[in-house]
């Protein structure tokens, strides 16, 4: 693991227990996983990269817009899917077909891997990569420097 990687989950892990609110991105106070990434980056880099316009639950899914996966393009570093490291940003389609439109950042890896993301219902919260969040991986990132 690199150490930005590290510093990325000791920061996100800090966020664990903010509750879910849709396009919110402050630590405690509500989080979607946007706004947990934006957090993230905002305690690695100082401040966002990008100006996020409003944006609904669906992420342009009915115009089949790939709007998380080009701003992740954006700044983020394309990895292979199967080069799994903890701290990695990895983007979800949460149907076959669909745009991504959710993303958490790789925790652990090996036997147990796990990843940290804001869940609709549940908050920020570290969750077991398994079999069927694994199946829905559509990218994986690594943040830069």
């Amino acid at each position: 693991m690199s150490g930005v990687g590290q510093r990325a989950i000791a920061e996100a892990m800090g966020w664990v227990g903010t509750p879910y609110r849709h396009q919110a991105s402050c630590r405690g106070a509500g989080a979607d996983c946007l706004g947990l990434l934006r957090g993230v980056w905002r305690g690695l880099y100082g401040e966002e990269p990008e100006a996020v316009p409003a944006y609904s639950p669906d992420w342009s899914e009915p115009q089949g817009d790939e709007v998380l996966m080009r701003a992740a393009e954006r700044h983020l570093i394309l990895k292979p899917v199967a080069d799994a490291a903890a701290g990695d940003v990895i983007l979800f389609r949460m149907r076959q077909g669909g745009v991504a439109k959710h993303l958490g950042i790789q925790t652990q890896t090996g036997q147990t891997p796990e990843f940290i993301h804001a869940y609709s219902g549940h908050g920020v919260r570290v969750s077991p990569l398994s079999a069927p969040w694994a199946r829905r991986i559509a990218a994986r990132f690594a943040f830069p420097g």
